[in-house]
């Protein structure tokens, strides 16, 4: 479906666009992204830190780890090569028919199950690390049932972690070149950008949340924050991702990444 409108306003629950979508731009979303990711790779977000790296998640090992909003699973697939035990969940169908070809391609099998973060088919106290790269979070306007949903598959101790656009980045164009270092909007205007068919269907939403917002909406669900990363722009990465870009990349954050734990 074609977006005729795009724009900042509120707007009401967005119908199943985030999974239309997603299953409609799957293919090429990963023709896009699917090398810089790579086939069984984990990068937090497009400044290309990896988990290899950082160790957000702890040891790998033996851990149950459950994936929401995956995707083509990459980061799941390297987990399961690091010898953790991983269930891979998303929304959209064509996401998981690619990850299984990925599956297929390396040889390296994850459980894929389609479920949206808002309501996951796990039992209470399942899983030691629950954790999402970009997913989920941004493309519902009900975060909070994403936070509850992870406390509560979560054992006590375990960890949940999620990287999303820094919340910076709202006050300013979705440019990666000059244009996109001056403010236009307000960080505080938590109107979400909205793209609409010209039936006035909405085909594609977004929704911001300032650090605070994030933070009160973990602690809601019982969560405590242990960090919050935001990746630097590295020498290496020449490549241009969306808004994502080394000149923009140099000068302001672009991916926060929030680590808490069930306590």
């Amino acid at each position: 479906m074609t977006a005729t409108w795009f724009g900042y306003r509120d707007a009401p629950d967005d119908d199943g666009a985030a999974r239309r979508w997603w299953h409609e731009h799957a293919e090429e979303y990963l023709d896009d992204h699917g090398a810089f990711l790579g086939d069984a790779g984990f990068r937090w977000g497009p400044e290309g830190l990896t988990e290899a790296e950082a160790r957000l998640l702890g040891d790998p090992r033996g851990a149950r780890v459950l994936e929401i909003g995956a995707g083509a699973a990459h980061c799941s697939r390297w987990l399961a090569g690091q010898g953790a035990q991983v269930v891979a969940t998303d929304l959209a169908p064509a996401m998981l028919d690619a990850a299984a070809r990925l599956d297929a391609r390396t040889g390296v099998q994850v459980p894929l199950v389609e479920a949206d973060a808002r309501a996951l088919p796990f039992r209470d106290s399942t899983f030691d690390v629950v954790f999402t790269s970009f997913g989920a979070i941004p493309f519902v306007p009900d975060p909070g049932r994403v936070h509850a949903e992870a406390a509560r598959v979560l054992r006590d101790g375990g960890r949940w972690v999620f990287s999303v656009t820094h919340p910076l980045r709202w006050a300013f164009p979705d440019d990666p070149g000059p244009a996109g270092l001056t403010a236009h909007r307000s960080y505080f205007d938590r109107r979400p950008y909205v793209e609409e068919s010209a039936s006035g269907r909405v085909v594609y939403a977004e929704h911001h949340r300032t650090v605070g917002d994030h933070v009160r909406d973990v602690v809601a669900a019982g969560l405590r924050v242990r960090d919050v990363v935001e990746p630097e722009w590295p020498a290496w990465n020449d490549q241009t991702w969306g808004g994502w870009g080394p000149e923009r990349g140099a000068l302001l954050p672009g991916t926060a990444v929030f680590v808490t734990t069930k306590d």
